[in-house]
């Protein structure tokens, strides 16, 4: 198994509100898509996607990206060609008004040990219609554990073709890393959204299940929600 990355660095062309910047980036990767002949028929579907970004870094102590500075974000999918194609499209996607991505840098990550997984985004998990999990709202640790289970397999299926039999609880460890819920805001169907989520230190069980579970984490993102941002995940492990 290989995921793959384009580290961006973007250029901003105005100020820009930390909680607007996963909906910014996610439209700006929805248009680069949309100019290719291969994907622009996945960006309208609603199958998975199979891919997951970050937020700008650095962020600001005001939590405000200024204008004229340069920031980086990071694009990982499961998908090789898909960031093979975006390396070029979101370099010709000059006229959006809020940044311009000014240089990707590819790389191919072979499949590792993982040891831990952190969510550096909210991880976003729907309990039912309208509700999100949380432990204020919810607080069933067993059905998150169970949902983030069924996603992954579901991803992996989904992207390789092939279910995996054996461990149903790639989960060894879960911590839940915030007090409150955290947001990603985004704008569906010309709407402002708030999905809520929670961020997690996550230890997978050693397994060879588990590890590919993992790793589709890092590749594709935890939960729901990745091509607006939610569940990028970062990993410690044994390359």
């Amino acid at each position: 198994m290989k995921i793959f990355e384009l580290r961006c660095k973007a250029y901003l062309k105005r100020d820009l509100n930390f909680k607007d910047s996963y909906d910014a980036i996610s439209k700006y990767i929805s248009y680069s898509m949309m100019q290719t002949d291969n994907y622009k028929t996945l960006h309208s579907s609603k199958a998975f996607k199979h891919y997951v970004f970050d937020s700008f870094y650095p962020l600001e102590k005001d939590k405000v990206y200024k204008k004229d500075k340069v920031y980086s974000f990071t694009l990982r999918s499961l998908d090789g060609e898909f960031i093979e194609v975006m390396q070029e499209a979101l370099r010709q996607n000059i006229n959006n008004p809020v940044f311009l991505v000014i240089e990707t840098v590819k790389k191919d990550i072979k499949q590792f040990f993982i040891k831990e997984l952190y969510s550096q985004t909210p991880v976003v998990i729907t309990v039912k219609r309208g509700l999100y999990w949380s432990v204020q709202k919810d607080g069933d640790v067993l059905k998150l554990i169970k949902q983030l289970q069924d996603n992954l397999e579901k991803k992996y299926k989904s992207f390789y073709g092939k279910e995996l039999s054996g461990e149903k609880n790639f989960i060894q460890v879960l911590e839940l890393k915030n007090r409150v819920p955290q947001s990603v805001f985004i704008t569906k169907n010309k709407q402002k959204a708030r999905l809520f989520g929670n961020k997690f230190k996550i230890i997978p069980n050693e397994d060879e299940i588990s590890q590919k579970l993992a790793f589709v984490a890092l590749g594709a993102g935890m939960g729901e929600k990745n091509s607006f941002g939610a569940g990028f995940c970062v990993a410690k492990g044994l390359k």
